[in-house]
């Protein structure tokens, strides 16, 4: 078997399900599958540049009536350290975030029965008012399905309104594992699978560019980490509107889930899922291999994966900070820890265009 595995990723033909199944359970060794992965890679991006966003993640409110499992960052409407922000409250903090350099805000919050449209809308303006040139990026699928339940809106109606604001990318979260098993099993009252693919066709359609997710390392199998792999890809053959595939493993910490799940799932675990995801998604233009979502080496090591993006420095973050996986690094860091593995660290956008370039080597800086 491994060998005509083996001939299928030598010829470049697109893989089944069966043979990506066999990659995530091991019959390639973890160093041949990274190879491959890597070789794949470097056809789609063969200048040798990993990139990175500098982003900041100020989730907007903490209350959710979601509940899911995984989560240690909701809060009740009556808890003490329930919070939402004002638009003005929410520029502050993203002003703080571009005055050190940051060029995009990733925007999220929880489900919010109080929270609106006209909310989301305030949000988008007032951040624009105080830095016009940060990037919005706002507003996971699950969010815009649990508003258009409130409202009775559509969701392509919430999506084009979001896109008359300025809005032209969305992030991916939400997506768990595209399989309604496991949904059921740690989100019940979160989208539906189909609901959360659904939403993302509507904003392909409607002319936004989205990254697709996926979180691991809980109840799912790997045959429905599989499914959810294929899921992606069938999307993308129809739409071309995902631009980077980025998943990141479980953090059991202080999560209604980690109280029988303990322990995260092992980063030879997350080498191996992103090298699959590498050869599975070839439709896909980025993989990233995220240092904050794991750790700074193991991110590192990704970048030998298939992975061509370092994914974001995060000026601020605080979901998975409530679940203890708070990790740091800095800009000259992060370059050096691209430089490290031969590539030369690039900035890019939430388009992953490139917006500046950093060379092999270090350049001493003025002052």
């Amino acid at each position: 078997m491994s060998r005509e595995l083996c001939a299928r990723l030598d010829a470049g033909v697109r893989l089944g399900a069966g043979d990506a199944l066999s990659l995530l359970n091991g019959t390639l060794p973890l160093g041949e599958l990274m190879a491959y992965a890597h070789a794949a890679r470097m056809r789609r991006h063969p200048q040798g540049l990993v990139s990175f966003v500098y982003d900041t993640n100020p989730n907007y409110t903490n209350v959710c009536v979601t509940h899911c499992e995984f989560c240690a960052f909701w809060r009740s409407e009556k808890a003490k350290d329930a919070y939402t922000l004002t638009p003005a409250e929410l520029a502050a903090r993203v002003k703080r975030a571009a005055d050190a350099g940051a060029t995009t805000v990733l925007l999220q919050g929880g489900h919010n029965p109080a929270v609106t449209l006209e909310h989301w809308l305030a949000y988008i303006e007032a951040i624009r008012t105080a830095c016009p040139g940060v990037h919005i990026h706002p507003f996971s699928p699950p969010e815009i399905a649990y508003l258009s339940e409130c409202s009775g809106r559509p969701t392509r109606a919430i999506i084009e309104r979001l896109h008359a604001a300025g809005v032209r990318t969305l992030p991916g979260g939400g997506a768990e594992i595209l399989v309604q098993r496991v949904r059921d099993a740690i989100a019940p009252a979160k989208c539906s699978a189909a609901r959360w693919l659904d939403i993302m066709r509507e904003a392909h359609e409607t002319g936004l560019k989205t990254t697709a997710t996926m979180m691991y390392g809980h109840v799912e199998t790997p045959a429905e980490i599989v499914e959810h792999l294929l899921a992606v890809r069938a999307l993308q053959d129809e739409t071309s509107g995902f631009s980077a595939f980025i998943p990141w493993s479980f953090k059991p910490g202080h999560s209604t889930l980690g109280k029988t799940i303990k322990v995260a799932a092992h980063p030879l675990r997350y080498l191996r899922l992103l090298a699959t995801a590498r050869l599975v998604l070839d439709n896909v233009p980025h993989v990233q291999s995220s240092w904050f979502s794991e750790d700074l080496r193991t991110g590192q090591l990704g970048l030998l994966a298939g992975a061509d993006d370092f994914g974001g420095l995060l000026f601020e973050e605080s979901v998975l900070g409530k679940a203890g996986h708070a990790p740091t690094t800095s800009f000259d860091r992060t370059l050096d820890v691209i430089r490290q593995m031969g590539f030369e660290p690039v900035q890019r956008n939430s388009f992953y265009a490139v917006i500046a370039r950093y060379g092999t080597t270090p350049v001493a800086r003025a002052g």
